[in-house]
Formats: C-alpha cells, structure tokens, sequence
C-alpha cells in the first residue's frame, strides 16, 4: 500500500491536523508513505496559460516542485490531504497546488455521473483507483456547517461520495499540553478509524464518535476566549497566569455541584499571584481581587502547577514531595477530575476503573467468612464449624457479581479450614485465637505487597488503579493496614490469656471495643492524614 501525505498547513509539522494523520496512519499499520509539506514546496501560482493542454500537452511550462507532486500522486495508491481551515476552505498554499493539477485533466469536455456541476473535464490518467481521504481540523466549536466550500471543491474534483472526511472543530485544542488527556482520546478514535478504513471502511459507530464534541460549545469558547492572554474589560493583556486559570476554571463541570459553592484559591507563589476560582451551580468565575472566603487554598510554583497540568508529572507525587501544598477542604482535590476532569455539561468518564459498578469487590466478603468463624464456632464448635464451611462455600456464589480479591480468597480458605480443623480436634479455643492472628498476619503481611488489604477495596473510590500510584493514598492505606494488623495481633494474645481464663463475656468487650475504636479512627485518619500531608504535613 502506497499513502501520499499533502501536508497543506503553513506550520508544516508542526500542524494540528497532522497530528490526526499521523493517529490515522498509525492505524493504517504497515505502508509505504510519502508526506509532502507544501509549504517548504516551490510551487507557483498557475498562469492560466493551458500551455499544458495545447503547447505541451500534459506538462506545466513552469519547472517546480508540483511535477513531483503530480508523479507521487499517480504513484500512490490512497492520497490523504491534511490541512487546517482557517477562512472557510483549505489554506492558500494548498490551493495553488490543488490549481496547479490542470496538467492532469485533459481539455476535452465530458458529463460523469458523480461529478457535480455543469460539466468536466477527462483524466488525462487512470485515477479510478485512488482513494481520497480529507483530514483536517479548525477553530470553531464544531466542524459542521463550516467544511462547506471544502466539500464543494472536492466533490468537483473526485465526485460527490468519492473521497472519506474526518473534519474536527475545537482543532486549537491540540497544541495544548493541559488538555493532552482529552485530545488523546480523540486521535486514539482517529487511530480506530484508520484501521478501521483498511479493514473496509470507517463504521458508522466511529464517525459519530468523531463527530462529538471535545469539549462543549460553552467550555471550548471560554478556553479560547482565555487561550488569547487578552483582557475582555480592557482589551489590554492578560498575564499568562490569569489565561491559564481561566481556562481551567472554563472546564469545571457543572454536574459535580452538590449544593455546595466551593472558592478555590491559587496562590503562585514565586510570583505573588493569587486568583480565585467560584465553582457553583451556574458556573465557574475567576476573580482577582481576593474578595472571596477560599474553601480550599493551592500554594504552589507556576513552574510545578503548569507541569502538573500538562501531565508532565503526577499531581498527586508532586504533593507528596512538597512542591506543592493544600490546605482547606481536601476533598476537592480528592474530587479533581469530577470538577475539572471533562465538559460542563457530562458526567464524568469512567476511564481508568476497568471493573462496572456491579463487580467491585466489597470487603463485606472477606469480613463475612471471618466473622462468621468467629461467632458461630465461638457458640458451637462443630455446628459452628459446619456452617462456617457452608458459608464460606456460598460466598463465591452470593458474591458472584462481585469481583473476589486475593484477601477475600484467602480468608475462606482460611476460615473454612481453621473450621474444620476446631470440629475435628476440638479445640475451640486454639482455633479462635489462631484465627485473629491469621487475620491480624493477612493485614501485616499486605503492607509488604503492592496492594495492601483496605486499598484493594478502597481504591475505586479514587479513580481505581490508578489510586495506587498515589503516594499519600498509598502511605494512608499501608499506615491503617500495619495498624489493623498490630490490633489483631495483640487481641490475639490476649484473647488467648482470657479464654483460658473463660472470661469470655470480658473478652467479647474488649475486642468488640477495640474493633469499634480502630474503626473510628480509620474513619477519621484516612480524612486527616492525605489533607496533613497535603498541608506540608512531615514527610520522610
């Protein structure tokens, strides 16, 4: 497969619509192409002479760069024709080359059906195997209604449904670094489509993905409107701080407003700007005067902030380093991506949890066969034993829509054989206290593991896996892990002292309050801990 690239922007390779052509030929695969960027070509003006067609036929009288671009196009097999609109049809350059192609036609006139027009002009070459394909992108909030002179031209010129268009709006978007997220997704669609169209064509599922929205009319307006560094009051120019905060301010979303107006405040703090971000219900609005009460408060370097939003380090290990601090309401920071993560107007993608809602793993599973060893053989050793093993048996069945981690996995194994092992010796006692130590060891050990026990469960109240690439969120969950397991260690040893002893009413109090205390402070620890670090808290 032969591919010829007519790059048509005037920023070469720099273009944001080869940006998507390049997505498109990475779906292609494997392919012999050639790009050519006209505007590094010598390609003159066309005379009007049509020496081409009567003096020398089939040869332009001017000597440039457009004989190779006439012989790469009879070479190749598919011609991709990459260009920006920027006045309502391809930029000037690509223009005299596409006018320049008269040497290409012959000068007799013909009627072809899927031509449009009064009349054209016969192919001086056998073209009736090329394919045509139109990538391009503009500045406006949709490409509709925009591509219409376009299409126009070049229904002229391959005939009306002869030629494929991936058209994008909001083009701007991407050349920048702090929306690189979203237009990935969208050159992963182009990607599709180009593999798609050497399969057989362009699904229409995949069109319509590429035809929405990057951001919505609102949000995309705003962001370009800021994008300009100008100052709508005055007209003079806005300093690139205030640009970008306002375009992050533009991508709030609306849907995440709970009833609660929130400020948001950043303080850049190697240049003493200090802006504010009201989020509410109707909106977001930036203020410069300081006016407002901040509920949450960002201190950080311009240089850490904008690197942070450009991706090119992780927010979250930039807060555990220090080169940033929060202080305030953390859970806005815990809640980013629902205020800031997308359009005003959708509701948040689930793109990093891979598990549906209904598979979550639940740590009732795993607490279900321990607590029921506990209690029912603490009753009755063997009929508390042989309901035990039943339960544990049912838990893969009653919990089928949900997904089963190692811990629940390894707590019915354990449950179920420490059950057996009471019924069969009957020794009661022993297996109880061999429980709360496996079950304070399972906690201790996890800390040595990559997922420690209660981030298994905990994780996809943060965004799923990718929660364990969080510093804080990782230190929080290994800190209550080794603390979970230390508790169930030491009423493991006590348990033992007062069993022998039957104080078994005693015993029942003080580990029921030990559990209870130890869940009151997780409670509260894992609210303190992130907002104590995020704050400058100590760090190792």
């Amino acid at each position: 497969m032969k591919i010829l690239v007519i790059n048509g922007s005037p920023r070469g390779e720099h273009s944001n619509s080869m940006k998507l052509t390049r997505a498109f030929l990475e779906g292609i695969g494997s392919a012999e192409v050639k790009e050519r960027i006209v505007s590094k070509m010598n390609i003159s003006p066309c005379k009007g002479c049509f020496c081409c067609w009567n003096k020398t036929p089939g040869k332009c009288i001017m000597s440039d760069d457009m004989v190779s671009v006439i012989e790469d196009q009879l070479w190749a097999d598919i011609i991709i024709w990459s260009f920006p609109l920027y006045y309502f049809n391809v930029p000037g350059g690509l223009k005299t080359l596409i006018d320049r192609q008269l040497p290409m036609v012959l000068p007799f006139m013909t009627d072809e059906e899927e031509n449009v027009g009064s009349g054209s002009h016969q192919a001086r070459y056998d073209m009736s195997g090329k394919q045509h394909i139109l990538i391009s992108t503009c500045g406006f909030y949709s490409a509709d209604g925009n591509y219409d002179s376009v299409k126009s031209m070049f229904d002229h010129i391959c005939g009306r449904g002869k030629y494929e268009t991936i058209f994008c709006g909001q083009g701007e978007l991407f050349r920048i670094p702090e929306l690189k997220k979203r237009t990935d997704e969208y050159l992963s669609l182009v990607k599709k489509a180009g593999n798609e169209y050497v399969d057989g064509g362009i699904s229409a599922e995949t069109k319509n993905a590429l035809s929405e929205l990057l951001y919505s009319k609102e949000v995309f307006e705003e962001m370009a409107d800021a994008s300009w560094g100008i100052d709508k009051e005055n007209g003079g120019k806005a300093d690139e701080q205030l640009a970008f905060t306002r375009q992050m301010a533009a991508l709030y979303r609306k849907s995440s407003y709970d009833g609660e107006e929130r400020v948001l405040e950043i303080c850049y703090t190697d240049l003493g700007k200090t802006y504010q971000v009201l989020m509410g219900k109707d909106g977001s609005k930036v203020y410069t005067d300081g006016s407002l009460k901040a509920t949450t408060r960002i201190d950080t370097p311009w240089d850490v902030w904008l690197s942070v939003a450009r991706g090119e380090m992780r927010g979250d290990e930039a807060l555990a380093k220090g080169l940033y601090k929060v202080s305030g309401d953390f859970s806005l920071m815990i809640r980013w991506d629902d205020f800031f993560g997308g359009t005003s107007d959708k509701e948040p993608k689930d793109e990093i949890e891979k598990i549906p809602e209904k598979k979550k793993p639940v740590m009732l599973t795993m607490l279900i066969a321990w607590i029921t060893f506990w209690v029912a053989v603490s009753l009755d050793t063997k009929a508390g034993a042989v309901i035990t093993m039943a339960v544990c048996a049912a838990l893969p069945l009653i919990m089928a829509k949900r997904e089963l981690t190692i811990y629940d996995r390894i707590s019915i194994c354990a449950a179920s054989v420490l059950s057996a092992f009471a019924m069969m010796s009957g020794l009661k006692n022993m297996a109880l206290v061999a429980g709360y130590l496996g079950f304070g060891l399972l906690w201790l050990l996890s800390c040595f593991t990559g997922e420690p026990v209660c981030a298994a469960y905990v994780k996809y109240n943060y965004y799923g896996d990718d929660a364990l690439n969080n510093p804080i969120f990782m230190k929080t969950n290994y800190i209550l892990a080794a603390g979970w397991g230390i508790l169930y260690i030491m009423i493991s040893i006590w348990s033992w002292f007062l069993l022998s002893a039957d104080r078994t009413i005693l015993l029942q109090i003080v580990n029921n309050g030990a559990t209870i205390t130890m869940g009151i402070f997780t409670a509260w620890f894992e609210r303190w801990y992130p907002a104590h670090m995020a704050s400058g808290g100590s760090r190792r």
